[in-house]
């Protein structure tokens, strides 16, 4: 490749085992994140990625300048050309015979191949390859010199069992976290389809939860790209570069929370709904009282309840205590709980440990939720009405589960969520049938956004769901339940949550946001690129990258709905 430069080494700015600066032509564009190759002892070559690019002359300091234009005629040009070079600083990633004494003074710098790239950012030896997108590299240095490479990840370090949890954040609808994510999850699904050999042990199903609009409700149709037919071509010749199929989702399953002709609880369209329900795709679901009654605690997920008065009382319908054991429905729980609430009750001695405030503070949040809501009822089986729970039983390897919860407030957007992540928790400690035709996966990967309505630091710390994010960000590695997760701002997720995920995606974000201590280990140039991302461009961090790689990725290959 081409030559660019020369190793500068001063008294002042020496080079070092971790990095180095060399001199290169000014008119000569290279940008952060370009790797170069340079010659070091015993034929060997080092790798380093630019991390700042800098232009300096012999001007001793501004006022020199300024005086040197006629006293700062803007007109007037320097009647002496200003010596001047442009410099850049790299970090070193890698040497080819694992020599890592500092590069010489007056070395050659180069423009690093195809393949070298490869190995300077340790993408050539991946085990279980799994693409994450493609970086595009001396961009503007000419044709002749440009790399598009795809980026492979190692699937055992991103979805277990070596290192497990996505993290992607960045700004609302400028960063297509979403987007993103799903991408990740069309590589994963067509990976473990095209896989030779039926594995036990390694099969894998997803959970998607549909939190915006109508933007997931038809992720196994194909992208139309709006007539726009060289566009849709370019897209599909990203994925094909990519080696990934240019279809959309398959073996896709859709669950809407069940509405009536007076209460919608989705965006859906009437005709989209139908359309996928006569096609055995589409389904209602439920919480009924007598299987679902065990979740209540999950309606109180961001409730402070120091003094646990709020549990006790959960506990106590949980045993039956008080009359409970004789409540069946919905309505009557209401009607007993009401009962509660009459001062003077001493319907059990028990039942005076809580007070009645207490009791009428329980009621009216209970009733926020359920009283008249469509969702709590019993089921119609024959007209397509099911419970998420029993449908989680049945999931196969390869089955793409959309929950829709954009609709519903936020609360009841914690309760459904908790309830699907404690069943799916709960499915994956029981030991499961592959008897007549059955296939469960080994692991199920869990897509949320904005995580930080569920798992954010300010959370109440008894919340039954933060609790059970953090016990799957711990444990769910090896129980083979991933999770897969979305924010605006990373420094409000709860530091044990996103401590634990193995793989960080950074979309565009705001300055504010980058001034957090949670970005300190990343160079400033770096913090800087960040709030100037496009669509479509992430910096990902994991283990097996030697440094921060700044990807991109093709638009979806499913339908979008207009906004």
């Amino acid at each position: 490749m081409s030559l660019i430069g020369r190793i500068i080494a001063t008294e002042k700015v020496p080079t070092t085992i971790d990095s180095f600066c060399f001199w290169t032509n000014t008119d000569l564009i290279l940008n952060p994140f370009d790797v170069v190759k340079v010659e070091h002892i015993k034929g060997s070559k080092t790798f380093a990625v630019i991390e700042e690019i800098s232009h300096i002359t012999d001007s001793a300091s501004f006022l020199s300048n300024f005086i040197s234009n006629d006293f700062g005629d803007v007109n007037t040009d320097a009647p002496t050309l200003r010596i001047g070079m442009n410099y850049v600083r790299a970090n070193v990633v890698g040497n080819d015979k694992n020599i890592f004494i500092p590069v010489q003074s007056g070395q050659r710098v180069y423009l690093a191949s195809r393949d070298e790239v490869s190995e300077a950012l340790g993408l050539s030896d991946i085990k279980n390859p799994l693409v994450c997108g493609y970086l595009e590299m001396y961009e503007s240095s000419g044709d002749n010199n440009k790399i598009t490479l795809p980026v492979n990840v190692d699937s055992n370090f991103l979805i277990g069992p070596e290192g497990a949890h996505l993290n992607i954040s960045g700004i609302s609808g400028l960063a297509a976290k979403t987007s993103y994510a799903m991408f990740l999850l069309k590589a994963i699904q067509d990976k473990y389809l095209n896989k030779e050999e039926d594995d036990e042990n390694d099969s894998v199903a997803f959970v998607v939860f549909n939190v915006k609009g109508r933007d997931l409700l038809a992720i196994d149709e194909p992208n139309d790209f709006g007539g726009e037919t060289e566009r849709a071509e370019v897209v599909k010749d990203k994925y094909k570069m990519l080696k990934l199929s240019t279809k959309p989702f398959s073996q896709v399953k859709y669950f809407y929370p069940y509405s009536t002709k007076t209460k919608s609880n989705s965006y859906a369209p009437k005709e989209l709904f139908d359309k996928q329900k006569q096609q055995k795709k589409a389904f209602q679901y439920k919480f009924t009282y007598e299987q679902d009654k065990d979740t209540i605690d999950l309606m109180f997920s961001n409730i402070e309840d120091s003094t646990q008065t709020m549990a006790g009382i959960i506990n106590q319908i949980i045993d039956g205590q008080n009359g409970f054991n004789l409540v069946s429905t919905w309505q009557n729980f209401i009607r007993k709980l009401e009962e509660q609430c009459e001062s003077g009750n001493t319907s059990s001695t028990r039942n005076k440990e809580i007070g009645v405030v207490s009791w009428r503070k329980f009621t009216r949040l209970i009733k926020k939720s359920v009283h008249n809501n469509p969702l709590f009822n019993d089921l119609s089986e024959g007209n397509g009405e099911v419970r998420i729970a029993d449908k989680i039983s049945e999931i196969q390897k390869n089955d793409v589960y959309v929950i829709d919860i954009a609709k519903l407030d936020t609360d009841m957007q914690s309760y459904v969520f908790g309830n699907v992540i404690r069943e799916l928790y709960n499915f994956q400690l029981e030991e499961k049938a592959f008897s007549n035709g059955k296939y469960p996966p080994s692991k199920i990967i869990v897509f949320i956004d904005e995580l930080n309505k569920f798992a954010s630091k300010d959370s109440p710390k008894d919340s039954p769901i933060l609790k059970q994010i953090l016990d799957i960000a711990e444990r769910g590695r090896s129980l083979g339940v991933v999770l897969f997760a979305a924010e605006q701002f990373k420094s409000a997720i709860h530091n044990r949550v996103s401590g634990n995920c193995s793989t960080f995606a950074y979309g565009r974000t705001n300055a504010i946001e980058l001034s957090n201590s949670e970005y300190k280990y990343i160079p400033s140039v770096y913090k800087n690129m960040m709030t100037r991302l496009k669509q479509g461009e992430y910096i990902v961090q994991n283990p097996i990258f030697r440094s921060l790689l700044n990807i991109k990725f093709p638009e979806p290959i499913y339908k979008q709905f207009k906004s």
